[in-house]
């Protein structure tokens, strides 16, 4: 398959087959119909103990991943739309992510699957100019590589294709496939957003619980809050992945701003960064500024926003409904150095 833009006409929409025993008939959808109608200081030591060498300390796996995240040739452009790929929008982009949300909710796989396909469409867009009606094809592409690499099972193909509404062919997807790992060089392996969230979490569960935990009826408070931290981080940091807006961001920058934004959220009347996690990240409040903004600002437009899987997604009572959390202005000094 070419890469070339083919005429407008030379790519109709083929007749979607009865598939009753999909369980995920109801979320079929033509996203190419929708967008065609669119106009730390974390120093780097290469010494490593025996016992890291052995068994990888977080700080050591945090280090790893910091500076693999930093590799030139695997970060996306923060601008590609309207430069390499000319002819697409940001409603394109938040189209497209906004459906592969639900394509990976129904097929009920993990998370870090969605962020891997993501970064997989964002790198091979920031070099490979694509024609708008081949966009939807690299979405399911991309999750059907990701799903291989982190999830337990990988979507079949042909479900794949039926949930574009028989737009494209098995053989397509296999040629795209193909495209797409020739791209990346078989090299996959690239931090996402979603593995430093991961560690950030750890990082504040195990040094705060004990702070909180004072008296014994305060372990369920604790355990209450450590959940809706959690939810409400993963929420916003899948947010900073609908927005084109947030592409340029490192992944440990947008997980360290999303803490940042659920903990002010949370506690507004407490500064949401700490020495500890300031200390362990190696970001100053300062530093992530930018980015926080970032997520805020489309954290309180989303309801506006013509895309809302993500918002609903979060809406469900198992994610503690933090998507219905609005947050307010966030003081200027709470970017300021933190007090020894």
């Amino acid at each position: 398959m070419t890469l070339d833009a083919p005429p407008e006409d030379d790519h109709p929409k083929r007749r979607a087959s009865d598939h009753p025993d999909s369980p995920v008939l109801s979320k079929k959808r033509e996203v190419i119909g929708e967008i065609a109608n669119l106009n730390i200081q974390s120093p780097t030591t290469k010494e490593e103990t025996t016992e890291e060498i052995k068994q990888p300390s977080p700080c050591s796996i945090y280090r790893y991943l910091r500076d693999m995240e930093m590799d030139e040739n695997k970060r996306p452009l923060g601008n590609y739309i309207g430069t390499v790929q000319k002819r697409m929008t940001n409603d394109m982009r938040e189209i497209l992510i906004d459906w592969l949300v639900e394509v990976t909710e129904d097929f009920k796989l993990i998370s870090d699957t969605l962020y891997i396909g993501v970064s997989y469409i964002d790198r091979f867009l920031s070099v490979r100019p694509l024609h708008k009606n081949y966009l939807q094809l690299l979405g399911i592409t991309a999750i059907l590589i990701a799903s291989k690499q982190a999830d337990i099972s990988s979507p079949p193909g042909e479900r794949l294709c039926f949930m574009t509404d028989n737009t494209y062919t098995i053989s397509e997807v296999i040629q795209m496939e193909k495209d797409v790992l020739q791209f990346l060089n078989s090299d996959l392996c690239y931090p996402t957003s979603r593995n430093f969230l991961r560690i950030f979490i750890g990082i504040f569960h195990s040094h705060t619980s004990a702070l909180r935990c004072t008296k014994p009826f305060d372990y369920l408070v604790a355990k209450k809050y450590d959940q809706q931290l959690e939810f409400l981080a993963c929420y916003l940091l899948e947010l900073c992945l609908l927005s084109s807006k947030c592409i340029k961001f490192l992944p440990s920058i947008a997980a360290a701003s999303a803490i940042f934004l659920s903990r002010f959220i949370l506690e507004p009347k407490d500064h949401p960064w700490t020495q500890e996690l300031e200390c362990r990240s190696g970001y100053k409040a300062s530093d992530l500024q930018e980015c926080v903004l970032a997520i805020h600002d489309v954290h309180s437009s989303i309801s506006e926003w013509h895309v809302q899987a993500v918002r609903e997604k979060y809406m469900k009572s198992k994610f503690l409904s933090m998507a219905s959390l609005t947050a307010g202005e966030i003081p200027a000094n709470y970017f300021d150095p933190i007090d020894q």
